[in-house]
């Protein structure tokens, strides 16, 4: 009996021990290689797989020759499932179409998939909620301890003001984002919509353009700015008569999304299958 015992506080040991195995998907992209230091920087984390679309210059090639400041000496590769089984978790910050196979793939090999991609369709978020039947999933429109928290928040004063407030979201990115609004935007307008207990597809106003009436009632607008470098900036404002409230958060280094993402791969190694957000992880509920 004590022979049992000690093999399995031997067992539960080299478990603790045993680092978390993650790949990165758009490896030797800005984001890919913030994920890739961030995951070095953690001594429960390793990087297990470097991915890139076929035909990347990088693939074969080793990733401390080629990425300043990178330790590891895995090559770049195009074969997600060979990494994918040698991993317990996947981070991927690429595109939707992207997103969705790998989600698909991940439930496949039973890892954890941490998405910070955004512009999904209705379609394909159907078909990453069917993936996280099958494995852990968390998808947030933004990974940063500070943008969930305005997003807790934005909740919480839609709840408390009347609807003479109207709530307008407004969004800042650099030139070279491609959707619009945000998914941030999108994830804070869902969270002003929730506290006044309706859908934002219920409550979403349409873009202004031309002569379009009063504004109505309810309803959540949307303000997106294009330009420059800019990482991220979001506000909410609830506009009443003769006062305003303001909620805002401004990201100057796009390492709090890497951070946040490592945030997510060990808190849903944990985790049942199912689909999360970083509220989930971060108990901000």
């Amino acid at each position: 009996m004590s022979i049992t015992t000690n093999h399995v506080q031997l067992w539960e040991i080299q478990q603790m021990a045993k680092k978390i195995r993650i790949t990165i998907v758009g490896a030797s992209g800005r984001m890919g290689r913030m994920l890739a230091s961030a995951v070095e920087e953690d001594q429960d984390l390793e990087i297990s797989g470097l991915i890139e679309v076929q035909g990347h210059l990088l693939i074969g090639k080793l990733a401390n020759k080629e990425i300043s400041g990178l330790k590891s000496n895995l090559e770049f590769s195009d074969d997600i499932e060979v990494a994918l089984s040698a991993s317990d978790a996947v981070i991927d910050f690429t595109n939707p179409e992207t997103s969705v196979s790998i989600a698909k793939l991940a439930a496949r090999y039973h890892v954890v998939d941490v998405i910070g991609t955004t512009g999904f369709s209705q379609k394909q978020l159907k078909q990453i909620e069917k993936s996280a039947r099958e494995t852990t999933i968390i998808r947030a429109g933004n990974m940063s301890l500070g943008l969930n928290i305005l997003t807790g928040l934005a909740r919480k004063v839609s709840k408390e003001v009347d609807l003479d407030f109207d709530a307008e979201i407004i969004e800042m990115h650099h030139g070279k984002k491609v959707d619009a609004p945000s998914g941030t935007a999108l994830m804070l307008g869902e969270a002003v919509a929730d506290g006044r207990g309706k859908s934002l597809d219920d409550l979403k106003e349409k873009p202004r353009d031309g002569i379009v009436g009063p504004r109505k009632k309810e309803k959540i607008g949307f303000s997106v700015i294009r330009g420059g470098d800019i990482i991220g900036n979001h506000s909410v404002m609830f506009a009443g008569m003769g006062e305003q409230i303001i909620l805002q958060h401004n990201a100057t280094d796009r390492r709090i999304f890497a951070r946040g993402a490592v945030k997510a791969v060990k808190w849903g190694i944990t985790a049942s299958e199912g689909e999360y957000s970083m509220l989930d992880v971060l108990n901000l509920h």
